[in-house]
């Protein structure tokens, strides 16, 4: 018998060990699930564990369950590189030969020229910064100059964060489209994405107005098959990762 509905849950950043190019991005040694047991102490996981978590190699600190009541198993990334889009589009048939450009000492001043020339105002950052520490450091500045925050990370992404009564929503998403016509060809970034806040100097916050503008998959993914014969709906960021193709129904 088939089954009638399937979900695919991504728990983001709960990895199971190192792939062999880790130390390429600074991540040699890298077992985000096992250093928390492991800090943790006595963890308790049973809906996992009662799928076969605590089999699968690499994992410490669970109990191994006797019956599974699932298939279990650590997969590798075909794909070069390491951002959300990759994986992503890997786990739906789409594995990319080449990894998206990323920018360790911050875009160059010609791409960031044409960009303020384009929305029409200066800019604040062009560093790589976490989201939460770049709205403290530079959240009053934008208050009193209206220019809003760019600043990237270790992934290939081009974020624009701004005050929600400094720039309305729509200005932000207008302003990360103009960058996403942009980020092509020699500057190709893997995704831009707009980073609301609100909240007054020494309390910012980040808001649920996060819109991720991606690039399209290359190819045809799981996703588009699947729609053509049933719902497919995706929660969050999911929707904006594949930009929308195979999406029928789409949930915050």
């Amino acid at each position: 018998m088939g089954c009638r509905r399937v979900f695919v849950v991504v728990l983001d950043g709960i990895g199971v060990g190192a792939l062999p190019d880790a130390a390429r991005y600074g991540d040699e040694g890298a077992n985000t699930l096992a250093h928390a047991l492991s800090a943790h102490g006595k963890a308790q996981l049973p809906v996992l564990t009662g799928l076969g978590l605590g089999l699968v190699e690499g994992v410490e600190g669970l109990p191994p369950t006797q019956l599974p009541r699932g298939a279990y198993g650590r997969s590798a990334l075909l794909a070069p590189g390491k951002d959300t889009i990759s994986g992503h589009w890997e786990l739906t048939g789409v594995v990319l030969d080449q990894p998206f450009r990323t920018y360790p000492n911050g875009f160059p001043s010609d791409l960031m020229s044409a960009f303020t020339a384009a929305i029409g105002r200066p800019v604040l950052g062009n560093v790589v910064a976490s989201g939460t520490e770049i709205i403290d450091r530079l959240g009053n500045l934008h208050f009193r100059t209206g220019f809003p925050i760019v600043y990237t990370s270790a992934d290939s992404v081009f974020q624009v964060a701004s005050h929600e009564e400094v720039i309305p929503l729509d200005e932000l998403y207008r302003i990360c489209a103009v960058a996403r016509e942009l980020l092509t060809g020699e500057h190709q970034v893997g995704r831009v994405i707009a980073r609301p806040f609100r909240g007054a100097p020494g309390n910012f916050w980040r808001t649920a107005g996060r819109r991720d503008f991606a690039l399209c998959p290359p190819g045809p993914t799981l996703l588009e098959l699947a729609a053509r014969t049933t719902r497919v709906t995706a929660v969050g960021k999911v929707d904006d990762i594949f930009s929308g193709r195979g999406i029928t129904q789409r949930l915050p």
